[in-house]
């Protein structure tokens, strides 16, 4: 399988990078900047790996990245959206210039990337597969967080009508993650994340590696899974 996915330079998006390619995928990926993880995977993968940098809101740039993987590999089987900016700021201390942001990486990039490759799904007779990171955020409200709980709602119910739209010619899914165990978790007051895991019924904060799996089980499997939000947040939400 063939599979692009956004912002795979560091956390969730370089653990997808590694976990598929260590089962044997190619695995295209494009950051605002390299990083000396992504070097250590284009010398162990070689042609199996490709990186460009380039802003996730390029949409010239995204665009021509996928055209240039289809015309490499033949085709690209899939895509997730991982790529995203976060907000630890009250809405009130948020100015108009950073909720644009927000709405421009968050939402606006990732549809557009999705209609180019939709299309080219459409092309080469269907069969694709898409793969929208989302939150908790989307559905249980935390401090700080009011925009970019937005951003990952939207997705959601773009996923959703998608799904729809497309009829199984390319299934489209979300995977919500919980707070992870690294910087998502290093933005909250001890007394915050205290509470999150006292009300988690696993009693730990959810890992990339975790959503990785799940990731890829939407990727690969014959699951006939389509317009769903699979949460992995070890019950919290519940």
């Amino acid at each position: 399988m063939n599979v692009l996915v956004t912002g795979g330079s560091r956390g969730l998006g370089l653990v997808l990078c590694r976990d598929l390619l260590e089962r044997g995928h190619r695995v295209g990926t494009f950051s605002r900047t390299t990083t000396r993880e992504v070097a250590e995977l284009e010398a162990l993968h070689g042609d199996r790996f490709s990186h460009r940098v380039l802003d996730a809101t390029d949409d010239e740039a995204a665009s021509a990245f996928l055209t240039d993987l289809v015309r490499d590999w033949g085709r690209v089987d899939a895509l997730v959206l991982n790529a995203a900016v976060g907000q630890d700021s009250l809405l009130a201390h948020t100015s108009p210039a950073q909720i644009a942001r927000l709405l421009d990486v968050n939402v606006r990039a990732p549809i557009v990337l999705t209609r180019s490759f939709g299309r080219q799904v459409l092309r080469q007779g269907g069969g694709g597969r898409v793969v929208v990171v989302g939150s908790i955020g989307a559905r249980q409200g935390y401090p700080g967080l009011t925009v970019y709980a937005a951003t990952k709602g939207a997705l959601e119910s773009f996923a959703r009508a998608l799904a729809a739209e497309m009829k199984g010619r390319l299934l489209v899914n979300v995977v919500a993650p919980g707070f992870f165990e690294s910087e998502m978790s290093s933005a909250l007051a001890g007394e915050q994340l205290g509470s999150i895991l006292r009300r988690t019924p696993t009693g730990s904060l959810t890992t990339p590696e975790q959503v990785s799996e799940v990731v890829t089980w939407l990727l690969t499997a014959d699951t006939n899974v389509n317009g769903s939000v699979i949460t992995v947040d070890g019950g919290a939400s519940a």
